[in-house]
């Protein structure tokens, strides 16, 4: 049986394995390579020669895939460009109080960022290339999730930069995911457009992007302990100590300014969304075309199907108060008097659907009429029981080219008796052989005096 002693043993020990165990998997101390990373960090930092050529061509391509709409051709603009070089030059740089390296990744950057906003500028210049694909769209809106897409990358970036076997897939990767290129190119869209809000959502996606990447630097760099640049002046190096915190303070503070900002945007827009999707279920109408403004704290939306009243206005106000945003402005996009007269207009046509049915029986009661009269008068003149329309549908399904029958009947006297002599016309189609017509007029004429029994009737053609 094992003592409390042996217990607490066991126990320190399987402690002592764990926290070996968790020490081993998350330590990057020990594949560190500073200084080399160091080195080429700088190396990435010039934006000349092949850099430079390199970036346009880059930017070329991302501006292309946006234009086709096509995500696979900015992810292969992405992975051949070398925007990241000057961003991971200034962290480093804030990281080990280089003020040299600090000037010349600024500098670097800037030609940068020039080079890339006049490629994407002329590219889209030209007529042919300015379609608002939705590609281009999604650059213009940044979020809470670029912020952390962003961060994110730059921690892992620099984590596999800093190893001394470098994961290349983890490089191209973080490459993917920053997504530097494309708001760069949406900038330069604008500027060719004159779309102003392109450029000033994809330039502000674009420096979101630049400094959460540049503080995430900075923030590894200090971690593991980089060899900060020697100053033979001791003065010298205080005064650079203190710019280069007070320019690390300037970033980070509009950092986790950006962060809130964008957080509380998101936060607004999801409370809208579950507001507007509750009052359709309750109402049971149609919500499109919704519009929000964080900044003005204003919505407004569409409807379809019956209208809201101020009441139900209210409602959805007091519901997005309730979620924590309080005086927002809800603009609703309705027309009574158009509902009004759809409803008007649908009595309408169901007036005019029942008149055309009325109408209808009242023509086919005249028809009838007409063909009870017709066959009156028939029995009047020759006694005949026998009634022209069936005559005429029997005449017309027996011969296809039969286009018309007509019937009138003439009184002859020879002074001693009247006679009622009946006279059927036909008409024949004009493509209809006269040796046809002779033949059918003979026929139908054999046909009627033995139907109609009378030995008078008369049949020609017309």
């Amino acid at each position: 049986m094992e003592t409390p002693a042996e217990n607490k043993n066991a126990f320190g020990e399987a402690v002592s394995n764990f926290k070996t165990f968790v020490r081993e998997t998350f330590d990057i101390f020990h594949d560190t390579d500073r200084y080399a990373t160091i080195d080429d960090i700088k190396a990435g930092v010039d934006m000349r020669g092949q850099n430079a050529w390199i970036l346009i061509f880059s930017i070329l391509i991302a501006s292309t895939g946006l234009n086709v709409n096509s995500a696979a051709v900015v992810i292969g603009a992405m992975l051949i460009s070398p925007l990241m070089g000057p961003i991971l030059g200034m962290g480093l740089a804030l990281g080990i109080y280089d003020t040299d390296l600090l000037k010349k990744s600024l500098k670097n950057f800037s030609v940068m960022v020039v080079l890339s906003l006049v490629t994407s500028f002329l590219f889209f210049s030209v007529p042919l290339f300015q379609n608002e694909t939705n590609e281009l769209i999604n650059r213009t809106s940044p979020t809470v999730l670029d912020i952390i897409i962003a961060l994110s990358g730059g921690f892992a970036l620099i984590v596999a930069f800093s190893r001394r076997n470098r994961s290349t897939n983890t490089i191209a990767g973080v490459a993917i995911a920053t997504a530097l290129m494309p708001p760069l190119c949406t900038a330069g869209y604008g500027l060719a457009t004159g779309k102003w809000h392109f450029f000033g959502g994809a330039m502000f996606l674009f420096m979101i992007n630049t400094i959460f990447i540049a503080t995430a630097t900075y923030f590894v760099v200090k971690f593991l302990r980089f060899p900060l640049k020697e100053y033979a002046d001791e003065k010298r190096k205080k005064r650079i100590s203190h710019f280069i915190t007070f320019v690390t303070l300037a970033i980070f503070i509009p950092s986790v300014f950006f962060f809130y900002q964008l957080y509380k945007k998101s936060d607004f827009e999801k409370c809208v969304g579950e507001t507007l999707n509750k009052i359709q279920k309750q109402e049971g109408i149609g919500v499109f075309n919704i519009e929000t403004d964080f900044q003005q704290q204003s919505v407004s939306f569409a409807v379809i199907g019956k209208s809201l009243d101020t009441h139900q206005i209210k409602k959805i106000q007091d519901h997005i108060a309730s979620l924590g945003y309080e005086n927002v402005q809800v603009s609703v996009l309705q027309d009574t008097e158009n509902q009004q007269t759809l409803t008007r207009l649908s009595e309408i046509e169901n007036s005019y659907v029942s008149n055309q049915q009325l109408l209808a029986n009242k023509e086919a009661q005249l028809l009838e009429k007409d063909r009870e009269i017709f066959a009156l008068k028939e029995k009047l003149n020759n006694g005949s029981a026998i009634s022209f329309v069936d005559i005429a549908d029997e005449i017309k399904s027996l011969n296809d080219n039969v286009d018309g029958v007509a019937y009138y009947t003439i009184l002859h006297t020879n002074f001693k008796a009247i006679d009622t002599i009946p006279n059927f016309v036909i008409t024949f189609k004009k493509d209809t052989k006269q040796a046809d017509i002779n033949k059918e007029i003979a026929k139908y004429r054999k046909w009627l005096q033995s139907k109609l029994k009378n030995d008078r009737v008369v049949v020609k053609a017309e």
